[in-house]
């Protein structure tokens, strides 16, 4: 019994070790992987398809991609590099459906970044934000006033989270909220991995008359630690075309409107 158990002691260790790499790269190909390990090509291809049935990772177009969880989450740089055309695309759309709203909440994480650039030059606006980057952004047009939330940064994204942002937006009310999540899944709603987040986000959306949900396809079919909304509360979902139309007819079918640009 002995040699079973160190073989799967060394499975165990190259599939953590492989995990560790592509959450530090954001993604890896997959071609990199057999020479990066010393492996044969099948050996990872069965150590991805182990950690993708975890929930680990994602695998599309040769590339491997970490999942956020409860113990770990991208940074914001690593949100900035990838799917930067699809998450622009989905930005534009966002912004066409703003309507006459004059007070808007933009959540953090980069695609509500890509939102605000996008905003019209040419009205008045009150931003609301927990986004340091957002409010940074906002701050330098004259027609917009901004309002930034208080509390503890989080060094991943530069969002605020705990109590006094939380207080802040029970006291607000605003047209239009732009909200990201971690994971969009039609049975496990909107989640993220912390739980100082969820609150924050709970908070707006209870703020919000309207919610429109922005995300990239690689955030759909996953749930994380936290769930904070269900997808019904959203006016709309704006994902990428890379997001299968098949697979976008079961959040259409639970009666949610899903916008693929």
């Amino acid at each position: 019994m002995e040699p079973a158990r160190s073989l799967s002691r060394t499975l165990a260790e190259r599939q953590s070790e492989l995990l560790k790499v592509i959450r530090a790269r954001g993604e890896v190909r997959v071609a990199e992987m057999p020479e990066m390990f010393s492996v044969s090509e099948e050996t990872v291809r069965r150590d991805l398809r182990w950690l993708e049935a975890q929930q680990m990772i994602q695998r599309s177009y040769g590339v491997a991609r970490a999942v956020e969880s409860g113990l770990f989450e991208t940074r914001l740089e690593d949100r900035a590099a990838s799917h930067l055309a699809e998450k622009e695309r989905i930005a534009a759309a966002a912004v066409t459906r703003l309507g006459e709203a004059q007070t808007l909440y933009i959540d953090e994480g980069f695609n509500p970044q890509l939102v605000a650039k996008r905003l019209p030059l040419d009205r008045a606006l009150t931003v609301v934000t927990p986004s340091l980057p957002t409010a940074l952004l906002m701050a330098q047009r004259p027609n917009v006033r901004v309002i930034i939330l208080g509390g503890r940064v989080r060094s991943h994204t530069l969002g605020v989270v705990d109590e006094t942002a939380s207080q802040m937006l029970s006291a607000l009310t605003v047209d239009v909220a732009i909200m990201g999540a971690n994971a969009v899944s039609v049975d496990r709603g909107m989640s993220t991995p912390d739980p100082a987040v969820a609150v924050i986000k709970r908070a707006a959306m209870r703020a919000a008359i309207r919610r429109i949900f922005i995300g990239a396809h690689t955030k759909f079919g996953l749930a994380s630690f936290v769930r904070f909304a269900d997808v019904s509360e959203f006016e709309v979902l704006i994902t990428g075309v890379e997001f299968p139309a098949t697979r976008a007819n079961a959040f259409r079918a639970v009666g949610t409107a899903l916008l693929r640009v």
